[in-house]
């Protein structure tokens, strides 16, 4: 990419015009590779939409945005001013966007599917990693501490996962978890009246596996945390929302629950995807579990493959060529 001012555009295939903001440099070569199959022209910006920039997508009805975009109702109003028609986001979620507003403004909203075993796999990671107590052995090893752990790991066979959410990347979670021998619970938003409570009860690993939106923030919160098992596990590779960050530390702290594994974090924006290394953050729940020898955070990594990847931009494409194909032709 040329420069922020600059746009970088694919291949002119005298089509729809899709103006894709946030493109990373390994989705750039992706969109180039993929447009030519595709009835679709790709704008590539490393800019982020916001209002000031949002002028950028002028010409095209089409917009591709990233999770890391916020689209507030005063940004959905400029898309919709400059003649965008259609959101297409990069990612399953659709928290970082107001979809109220979209609606009332008549702007169609499209997420993106990839492949569930990115996340899947990430998950099942960060399980094992947490049963055995990998990062304190990690920061160990480190400092050339070479001794054994004081407390012992635990087996995945003698444990019982509960999954929160059984959409595509719960069910292959679970598919993975079946190897392992583990008594596996498992609900959705429409079973969770039913089981969520016994879910909690008898889980010695929660791990959560839900879209985030304005049912479901802080599903994990005292009340929740209070119903789990003494020494469970607990996993998000969600988004940061469903958990009470304040509840987990504090039960983290008093001993309540063993230990946790968090790809993403409230608070994450502005901090994930920077190096903070020299300007340090802004975030004390962050700062508090990154202290703590029993959790393990992960900058929300969870979705990046190659596969996925490829997939995002795939399916980006298709959606905009659909778009093309219903609304406009």
């Amino acid at each position: 990419m040329k420069s922020n001012n600059e746009p970088k555009v694919g291949i002119d295939l005298g089509t729809t015009r899709l103006t894709v903001f946030g493109c990373e440099p390994a989705e750039i070569e992706l969109f180039q590779r993929l447009s030519p199959h595709f009835r679709v022209t790709p704008v590539l910006i490393d800019l982020n939409i916001t209002e000031d920039t949002v002028v950028l997508a002028k010409g095209s009805q089409c917009i591709s945005v990233g999770h890391k975009a916020v689209l507030s109702r005063n940004t959905i109003a400029a898309i919709k001013k400059v003649g965008v028609k259609c959101i297409i986001t990069r990612s399953v979620g659709y928290n970082h966007i107001d979809l109220n507003a979209a609606k009332e403004m008549d702007i169609i909203v499209e997420n993106t599917l990839y492949s569930p075993g990115s996340v899947a796999d990430y998950t099942l990671m960060l399980i094992l990693m947490a049963l055995r107590g990998a990062k304190s052995t990690i920061v160990n090893v480190e400092k050339s501490d070479f001794r054994l752990s004081t407390l012992r790991g635990k087996e995945l066979r003698d444990l019982t996962v509960g999954v929160i959410g059984n959409g595509q990347i719960g069910k292959a979670v679970i598919e993975r978890l079946r190897g392992f021998g583990c008594k596996v619970l498992a609900c959705d938003k429409e079973t969770m009246d039913s089981s969520f409570g016994e879910i909690l009860k008898n889980s010695d690993i929660l791990t959560l596996h839900l879209p985030l939106d304005e049912t479901n923030h802080h599903l994990i919160g005292y009340s929740e945390i209070e119903q789990m098992k003494k020494g469970a596990f607990l996993i998000n590779t969600a988004r940061g929302g469903l958990i009470d960050t304040k509840a987990l530390i504090e039960a983290l702290q008093k001993g309540k629950l063993a230990g946790a594994a968090l790809d993403v974090l409230e608070g994450e924006e502005g901090i994930f995807y920077t190096d903070c290394t020299n300007k340090g953050f802004e975030n004390s729940y962050l700062s508090q579990l990154k202290q703590m020898p029993n959790v393990m955070i992960t900058p929300h990594t969870a979705y990046y493959t190659d596969q996925a990847l490829y997939d995002i931009v795939e399916h980006t494409l298709m959606s905009c060529e659909k778009f093309e194909r219903k609304y406009i032709k």
